[in-house]
């Protein structure tokens, strides 16, 4: 593959790190993906580890301990936990790492970082964001957890699944309608709030939820039971949630793509090991013409993918929010990562569908991140939203 010296997005700089991230990871995560997948959770030991390595704040100011790296510097190192071949460990550290501390980041005050963003990024907590109910996901509307001002306090209600680290965060980052919508007004746009929710909180029920894929990252269906949460805890303004979430959110589906991006080069980098060692009908399978045009025109969508990642994240780093493009650089990648992680079971055969396999694991992981930030589905509206307008829209005259 090129090597990626020759790109514009990255210096010697950040291939310096790439090197060091994946030393680490190397150290740290290879020896141990196995063991964390039939525990369907992360050691606490790690979270301090990536915190010693400078890792969990790169995006994040000095002043909340933080190291305020370019946006280039975490895409090296998504990519890399991509290239780790454990979804779970790379959806349970992005969740922490960029998606529930980030709205601490942005709106959060000074208060509210001292105590959970900067411990964070220390690895002395652990963050989850709880955001997917059972009855909604990319339709805010749907949305029914309320927090209900009582004085000094929020009382929240509702229940969240699908919660990256749910068992083991020591603080959710939750979503909650605190007004009720208008009649005939817009539900989605309306009241909805962000508060961070002490894990250890009386009313606060976490329970595992098994998944096909991610199996590390600790997913859960948390249940908040009449929750006091203190006015402090209020992330923001309240009734700004969704805004802040759409802005949160572009990012997030950047993130997944790079970590596609990762994931997609390790299995393509198995994939030609199997079939180059795999000997069948007198020769190695790489020999055989059929696999090697499959295997060249995957590759070939895997560097225009790479492509499509670097520039729009280039594009975000210049201030851009680029939402569109967010949206297509998460479904190209990840609707990809479906398909080089299905050829590569197939390639791999009997071997490769045994449970333990890493290539079985590629391919229930590959599928999560279709669904996570927004299936493929929403994010084709989105673009054909941008490109032809709303559903239903009559033709400019």
């Amino acid at each position: 593959m090129t090597s990626r010296l020759t790109s514009p997005y990255f210096t010697a700089e950040h291939e310096a790190f790439r090197l060091h991230v994946r030393a680490v990871l190397e150290a740290e995560v290879a020896g141990f993906a196995a063991e964390w997948e039939r525990e369907r959770r992360l050691p606490r030991r790690l979270w301090k580890t990536l915190a010693d390595h400078g890792l969990l704040g790169l995006r994040y100011a000095r002043d909340d301990g933080g190291t305020g790296q370019d946006l280039f510097t975490s895409v090296v190192f998504l990519e890399e936990l991509g290239r780790t071949g454990c979804g779970g460990l790379r959806a349970a550290v992005a969740v922490h790492a960029y998606m529930a501390t980030h709205y601490l980041a942005a709106v959060g005050g000074p208060a509210l970082r001292a105590a959970y963003l900067a411990p964070c990024i220390r690895g002395e907590r652990v963050a989850a964001l709880a955001l997917t109910e059972p009855g909604a996901g990319s339709d805010l509307s749907g949305m029914t957890t309320t927090a209900v001002r009582d004085e000094d306090a929020y009382v929240v209600h509702g229940t969240k699944s699908m919660v990256s680290n749910g068992t083991t965060a020591d603080f959710h980052i939750v979503a909650a309608r605190t007004t009720p919508a208008a009649p005939g007004g817009n539900r989605g746009r309306t009241g909805l709030s962000l508060l961070v929710v002490d894990a250890d909180t009386p009313g606060v029920t976490a329970q595992p939820q098994p998944t096909l894929g991610w199996r590390a990252a600790d997913t859960a269906k948390v249940t908040y039971d009449q929750v006091r949460v203190p006015v402090g805890n209020l992330v923001g303004r309240q009734d700004s949630g969704f805004y802040y979430l759409m802005r949160g959110l572009p990012f997030e589906r950047l993130a997944a793509a790079a970590l596609a991006l990762g994931g997609m080069d390790r299995c393509l980098e198995q994939t030609l090991r199997f079939t180059r060692a795999r000997r069948a009908f007198d020769g190695p399978l790489a020999g055989m013409q059929a696999l090697r045009h499959r295997l060249a025109d995957l590759a070939t969508e895997l560097e225009a993918a790479r492509h499509l990642v670097h520039h729009t994240a280039w594009r975000v780093q210049q201030g851009d929010i680029a939402f569109t493009a967010c949206a297509m650089a998460k479904l190209h990648t990840t609707e990809l990562a479906c398909r080089l992680a299905d050829t590569s079971l197939q390639l791999h055969g009997s071997a490769g569908y045994e449970e333990d396999s890493e290539a079985a694991r590629t391919y229930r992981d590959a599928r999560a991140a279709t669904i996570a930030a927004g299936p493929s589905e929403v994010m084709r509206d989105l673009i054909a939203g941008e490109l032809v307008g709303p559903q239903g829209a009559g033709e400019e005259s």
